[in-house]
């Protein structure tokens, strides 16, 4: 492993870490800071899904206590039960549409120009949604019921898209079906966990030939990267929007999005060979 693979490694790691979590779409960040860093082809396939584990440790990690808490209620509490139980139906729109789907999204999606059309189009949506009046029926997770499940459930394949942000569209989804902010972050916070998880086997089995022992090292750089930054910007975020809105991430997204596209029109940069 030369310095540069190293390099590209940490870079990566460390965007995937802090983007994660936040609406502003890691995926769509990992497609350009990938292409600008020259990281492509079959071994970042498998370089991606080791930096996704790593970030969801981490999500996980920050909420040991509750998983804790509801692993050990399950026999005998009913919000415990009923909590599960909305993770699973959360969970199940996007396992779905993701085995049908995944492949024609990475073939014809992947691609800058897609991912700032969605950061805007995104970053608008999210300031429409903090701005309107809210009908808040679920102050916290354990509040939340079967059919709010399944909202935000179906509110998170709009993350398919690269550029749109799972994080974003399950809490901007959240607050547009009636949880208070706080809900919706943590429950796009738990929804992650599975539904990461699930990717992550689903992927690595899909593609177990990309891995190779002497890859190891720059797997372990970018996935200790990606833990580490993931859990500040959980814990950040979490801090944050108890006194603000999600305003300054709407603003970046259509900051960022219209810069990539000025770059594409004026031929600043050259995204037209970029592969998913």
């Amino acid at each position: 492993m030369d310095l540069w693979t190293a390099a590209q490694a940490l870079i990566l790691g460390v965007v995937e870490g802090l983007t994660e979590f936040l609406p502003i779409s890691s995926t769509g960040h990992q497609i350009i800071v990938a292409d600008l860093i020259g990281f492509g082809g079959e071994r970042a396939m498998a370089f991606n899904i080791i930096i996704q584990l790593g970030a969801i440790l981490a999500v996980m990690w920050e909420f040991r206590r509750k998983i804790l808490d509801v692993v050990s209620g399950l026999p005998t509490r009913p919000e415990a039960r009923r909590f599960t139980l909305n993770l699973i139906i959360g969970v199940l729109p996007a396992m779905v549409l993701g085995v049908l789907f995944s492949d024609l999204i990475h073939e014809y999606l992947f691609n800058p120009v897609t991912v700032a059309v969605a950061l805007v189009v995104g970053g608008f949506i999210m300031l429409w949604a903090e701005r309107r009046e809210h009908a808040i029926h679920a102050e916290t997770v354990d509040e939340m019921t079967w059919v709010d499940a399944l909202k935000v459930g179906f509110a998170q394949c709009l993350a398919m898209i690269p550029g749109t942000s799972r994080s974003g569209s399950t809490i901007i989804g959240g607050l547009l079906f009636g949880l208070s902010r706080k809900t919706a972050t943590e429950f796009s916070f738990f929804l992650a966990m599975p539904t990461m998880i699930a990717a992550s086997v689903y992927s690595g089995y899909k593609y177990r030939d990309l891995f190779q022992p002497g890859d190891l090292p720059v797997f372990a750089i970018g996935f200790i990267a990606a833990f580490i930054f993931a859990m500040i910007a959980v814990r950040g975020l979490l801090k944050f929007i108890a006194t603000h809105s999600y305003d300054v991430f709407a603003w970046y997204r259509i900051a960022f999005g219209l810069l990539i596209l000025a770059t594409w029109q004026f031929g600043w940069v050259d995204w037209s060979s970029v592969q998913g």
